[in-house]
């Protein structure tokens, strides 16, 4: 039962990363220019248009109009510097690996938990604090945040995870708040700003959630190395046997491309 319902819970991940993933070739498209997108009034999925290899995507929100409510997709575009950012929905025997990986490299993370990480692996939660990464509220239950419109209802999903944590870490919550499935509205960015939190969305991803379906080593290196750009902020999941695997490699090759590990502290802030 514990299994079919962690299986379910990646289930909810997959229609959102689908739409914020937009997988299209890498080439000139017609899309608006950056700074004519603005926040969409309703509810959206965060989503991506890649042009050229090697740039920057152009998200569905200006940057700018993000910046408004401390709410970010790109780091510093100015520097070959890479913010490793990753979703933690529950431990599938692959979160240390990661760690090891970030520890040899001396590369900061950001792990945003659910409520269901921070109760079943502590002793895991507890590594990435001691060990000096983020940890992100990713919310307690993982619902879609923008369907909620009420202040308090908002709030207490963010609560939850951060009391629990709290009472499990012994250390207050960093305040980096990421929507579940990429799920937002300009409200949700509005509330999540008054309650002090920083909103963190994504430039680079790829399709690693599915457990009984992982892409290879090769695969991933096909998505996640001809895309990487100045600035990035990087979407994995600590569920995924594939990035447990690739991740000291990786971050091997992309030192090797001239690039460097930042944390989500470091970001500029418009």
């Amino acid at each position: 039962m514990f299994r079919r319902s962690l299986r379910a819970f990646t289930g909810l991940l997959a229609p959102c990363l689908i739409l914020i993933l937009l997988m299209s070739p890498l080439k000139n498209e017609a899309v608006p220019a950056t700074s004519s997108i603005v926040l969409p009034v309703a509810a959206t999925d965060w989503g991506l248009s890649f042009q050229n290899e090697g740039e920057a995507p152009i998200g569905n929100a200006a940057r700018e109009a993000l910046a408004k409510y401390d709410a970010y997709y790109l780091g510093n575009t100015e520097e070959k510097v890479i913010y490793l950012t990753f979703d933690c929905g529950y431990e599938n025997g692959c979160t240390e690996d990661i760690l090891d990986a970030l520890k040899k490299h001396h590369a900061p993370g950001a792990f945003f938990v659910v409520g269901n990480m921070i109760e079943t692996a502590p002793d895991i939660v507890r590594r990435m604090a001691e060990e000096g990464h983020i940890v992100g509220n990713h919310t307690y239950h993982h619902p879609d945040m923008s369907a909620i419109s009420d202040k308090e209802t908002f709030k207490k999903e963010l609560d939850l995870l951060a009391e629990l944590y709290q009472e499990t870490v012994g250390q207050e919550l960093p305040m980096y708040y990421r929507p579940p499935q990429g799920k937002y509205s300009e409200e949700n960015l509005r509330m999540a700003k008054e309650l002090g939190y920083t909103t963190v969305f994504w430039s680079l991803a790829y399709v690693d959630w599915y457990v009984d379906d992982q892409p290879t080593a090769e695969e991933a290196y096909a998505k996640l190395l001809p895309r990487i750009h100045d600035g990035a902020i990087v979407l994995l999941h600590t569920t995924s046997t594939t990035n447990a695997k690739i991740l000291d490699e990786l971050l091997t090759k992309w030192e090797e491309m001239g690039y460097t590990f930042a944390s989500l502290e470091e970001l500029p802030k418009a």
